[in-house]
């Protein structure tokens, strides 16, 4: 699927579109185009195969009725649909709303907007592993709190929250509880009874599924405030015309994802943790940023001092490696990632991070590459660089 002569190591970012998933969608292009909202005879048939995606995609997350799955554009969306939607829904019982440090930026900055417009916000802190402490969660609670929102993964650094627990003491003060399930989708078991959860984001291109779709959980008898108007699709919850291609091609991917899982998962780990502990042995003063065991299977996220993490993504971009510096939403950013920031690590530091993501198509020959060339890139940049001395070569 890969290119040859391409290594690719950034599946956070997006994953390529499985074959089984494109030639799953192929028929809804032409043969069955219909529109699910037409009466007549190709749109009812539309309309039956969207509806069949759903309660696929609904039994997969645990939920207990197919009309608890909202289709979005995707895991903004969906992040945006539950976090604004809930707190106008619910505005009139309070305006307080508790989050994390680290979310992605969906979520951070759907925040930041209700802020904006009279609602308060606490951002919980976390350790140094990037974790959040449940008691925490309990503790920022207030009379007027009206929706809490955790990821279930970090998308940077790969940490696992405790999101059971934390969705356990929501229900417990009966306030909505959403967490963006972007990263584990497909990756992780999702099970919205076990989690506790109240809402759930999910977003195809990150378990090979097509761009531009996803979609969110709703546990019935919670009515988000729609985000878009126009139409009466999704029962008067998301307007405009249903993207039937991609939604076909999401269901078929959280299908295919859950075949040999288990297996899958297991080769995932052994090449993540064959690729950090080379790294951290090969160079000095490198640390693996986030949690040592509860982190997702693919990703490994390293902190190199002494070196700017860009220079580390061309030299790498030079050899047909691609990686990441942290998020791609914010790729273009000069500033630090907000989420090594908030575990503590110093600016300098967090600007020579770097995270490689591992998926389906990633070999043990694609790792032994990466060990192979990254330490030599490491040395030469680090060789230019005013603040990395003999001395500091020396040490480990």
């Amino acid at each position: 699927m890969v290119p040859l002569n391409k290594i690719y190591l950034d599946y956070a970012a997006t994953t390529p579109t499985a074959p089984e998933v494109v030639a799953a969608m192929q028929p809804y292009f032409f043969e069955h185009f219909g529109n699910p909202s037409s009466i007549y005879a190709t749109g009812r048939e539309a309309k039956g195969k969207l509806e069949e995606v759903r309660e696929s995609i609904a039994r997969q997350l645990g939920a207990k009725e197919a009309s608890e799955i909202i289709f979005t554009g995707g895991g903004s969306e969906a992040d945006n649909l539950a976090i604004k939607g809930m707190a106008w829904a619910r505005a009139k019982k309070g305006n307080h709303i508790i989050t994390s440090s680290v979310e992605h930026h969906a979520v951070m900055d759907a925040c930041k907007f209700l802020m904006d417009h009279g609602f308060e916000v606490t951002f919980l802190p976390v350790d140094g592993e990037g974790m959040v402490d449940p008691e925490d969660v309990a503790r920022a609670i207030r009379p007027e709190t009206i929706l809490i929102t955790i990821m279930h993964a970090n998308n940077e650094v790969g940490t696992i929250q405790p999101i059971a627990e934390i969705g356990k003491i929501a229900q417990d003060h009966e306030i909505p509880f959403h967490t963006d399930a972007v990263q584990t989708a497909g990756v992780l078991p999702l099970d919205v009874e076990e989690l506790h959860c109240d809402l759930l984001s999910i977003s195809a291109h990150k378990f090979y599924g097509p761009k531009g779709v996803g979609a969110l959980y709703v546990r019935r008898g919670l009515r988000p405030v729609s985000l878009i108007h126009g139409g009466a699709q999704e029962r008067n919850r998301r307007a405009g015309t249903e993207n039937l291609p991609a939604i076909v091609g999401m269901g078929t991917a959280l299908e295919l994802a859950q075949e040999k899982r288990e297996e899958k998962v297991a080769q995932l780990i052994y090449l993540r943790d064959k690729l950090s502990r080379g790294l951290i042995e090969a160079v000095p003063h490198v640390k693996l940023n986030g949690h040592k065991t509860k982190r997702l299977p693919g990703n490994v996220n390293i902190a190199v001092e002494y070196v700017e993490g860009e220079a580390m993504l061309l030299n790498l971009d030079l050899l047909g490696i691609a990686a990441s510096s942290g998020s791609a939403c914010t790729s273009g950013s000069l500033e630090p990632s907000h989420v090594l920031l908030a575990m503590g690590i110093p600016h300098e530091i967090a600007h020579g991070s770097l995270r490689l993501t591992l998926g389906r198509w990633t070999t043990e020959e694609d790792v032994d590459q990466v060990l192979a060339v990254l330490p030599g890139i490491i040395e030469k940049l680090r060789a230019m660089s005013p603040l990395y001395t003999t001395d500091c070569a020396c040490e480990k």
